[in-house]
């Protein structure tokens, strides 16, 4: 568990976590390629310290609006951090943003309902976007990094998490913290991509042949 907590630590410029990030940004580069400079992005979701590992912060390049329900560190001057909730994004205007950007995010948001919300605002917004999630059917649940764990029973989840340290969350004392831990993943399928993205192109992110992640681009 700790060799896989380290080779996926997002945090670790070195580790294969980040090797993919880097990988899947070229497609937000390629993306925005065209845009004048500087392009006005908003991250759904991020953090400044992302963009920075992805080496790209200059102010000649992109304007950056950080949402997130947690405060983010902001020292760049050309960017900004607002606190929110990526389903309710109303305080901004319809395509207000040249491209809206979220990395592993609405798989973190509670049922589908707020889900498809968050799509539905990311497409409002964006003139083009670009949506990062896990893989549904990918067999190393990438959260609780243990194998198959999306298709337990529910209460064996809650067991499993309160008798043992899982992935990058801490042994619960507390079944309803527990609970709260698990009700807050969920992870998604091609299928339900398709559906909240009906104009998208979904990118399929492979390792050893197995999808790993699905990549939504706008195709417009």
């Amino acid at each position: 568990m700790c060799y896989l907590r380290k080779k996926l630590n997002p945090h670790d410029p070195l580790s294969l976590s980040n090797k993919f990030r880097k990988k899947r940004f070229r497609y937000f580069k390629d993306l925005i390629k065209d845009i004048p400079k500087p392009v006005k992005i908003l991250d759904v979701g991020g953090t400044q310290s992302f963009w920075e590992q992805m080496n790209f912060t200059s102010p000649d390049e992109v304007n950056i609006t950080i949402l997130n329900n947690e405060t983010v560190s902001i020292t760049l001057p050309n960017f900004k951090f607002i606190s929110g909730d990526a389903a309710d994004l109303h305080m901004f205007k319809d395509f207000e943003f040249d491209a809206v950007f979220s990395n592993s995010v609405i798989e973190h948001l509670t049922g589908t309902d707020k889900q498809r919300k968050m799509a539905k605002e990311i497409i409002r917004l964006g003139k083009k976007y670009f949506v990062q999630t896990p893989n549904y059917y990918f067999p190393l649940e990438p959260h609780f990094l243990f194998p198959f764990f999306q298709f337990l029973p529910y209460n064996f989840k809650i067991f499993l998490l309160m008798n043992f340290n899982l992935g990058w969350y801490k042994k619960q004392n507390k079944s309803e913290t527990a609970k709260e831990i698990i009700n807050s993943i969920n992870l998604l399928t091609y299928k339900q991509l398709k559906d909240f993205f009906p104009s998208s192109k979904i990118v399929r992110e492979k390792i050893f042949l197995l999808t790993k992640s699905h990549i939504v681009i706008s195709s417009e």
